[in-house]
């Protein structure tokens, strides 16, 4: 069975030419972004961005996004403030830094707002990210045929390896 950084190694995407030699070398992996809303879509995201970095010895790096837009209710009341949402957030990610590093990866945690998609891409270039981690909710036969919206994005845009997990039903 191939590990988490064998498949990531041996992915076209993750690989680079040495330069004079024409050898294809691996890329060393060294810091992991795992972009999770916390939700049951994002558990198999969780345990393989674990697995990875544990098996790397790369950092890991938990990010969630507070999205404001899911703070509110149609009526344009709020369903959460951002203060509960943030601990929340803060409560979950720290469950799953402490879960990796039972693991015995390195890891810590981030908390950003805005565009997921966008909070994603950013905190993956500000922590120089050499693979991001992600879930993808199928809730549809449509949704399993295609990416949800923010892993989409951050796979089209993004400047490293990118690993999306779709939840099963």
């Amino acid at each position: 069975m191939e590990t988490a950084v064998e498949r990531i190694a041996s992915s076209a995407a993750f690989r680079r030419t040495h330069p004079g030699e024409g050898d294809v070398l691996p890329v060393a992996i060294r810091r992991v972004l795992l972009a999770t809303d916390l939700s049951r879509a994002s558990e198999q995201a969780a345990v393989e961005a674990i697995r990875l970095a544990a098996e790397s010895g790369a950092q890991l790096v938990v990010l969630s996004v507070i999205d404001h837009r899911l703070l509110r209710l149609p009526g344009g009341r709020f369903l959460r403030r951002v203060d509960q949402e943030r601990a929340r957030v803060e409560a979950g990610a720290q469950v799953l830094v402490a879960r990796a590093r039972g693991a015995g990866a390195r890891a810590t945690f981030m908390v950003w707002e805005g565009d997921p998609a966008e909070a994603i891409l950013a905190a993956s270039e500000a922590e120089e990210v050499d693979v991001i981690v992600l879930g993808a909710n199928s809730r549809s036969l449509l949704g399993r045929l295609v990416l949800g919206s923010t892993s989409a994005r951050v796979s089209e845009h993004a400047h490293c390896e990118v690993m999306v997990f779709a939840a099963s039903a």
